[in-house]
């Protein structure tokens, strides 16, 4: 789990490489801790392969504008993956 953050932008995108059986999920938390709803693991959509730039996807849905200015947290779930960078995109 991250540190709390703010961040500016409408779609979280990442550049990490996976394994063929390896997958990124991410879920996005607020302040302490707890599952924003829309955003939870369950709704995440598996990411994998060998990417410099995947915009993060929940249910098919990318947009995280209605969480800009918030104080969240991120937790990212790998399985025989490298994150490398992570970036807030308008």
């Amino acid at each position: 789990m991250s540190k709390p953050l703010r961040f500016a932008g409408n779609h979280l995108s990442l550049n990490f490489a996976t394994s063929a059986a390896g997958s990124i999920r991410v879920e996005i938390q607020d302040e302490v801790g707890q599952p924003i709803p829309g955003y939870s693991l369950a709704d995440c959509d598996e990411l994998f392969g060998d990417t410099l730039d995947r915009t993060v996807t929940w249910a098919d849905r990318s947009e995280v504008g209605d969480l800009a200015g918030r104080v969240i947290r991120l937790r990212m779930v790998m399985s025989d993956a490298d994150l490398y960078s992570l970036k807030f995109e308008p």
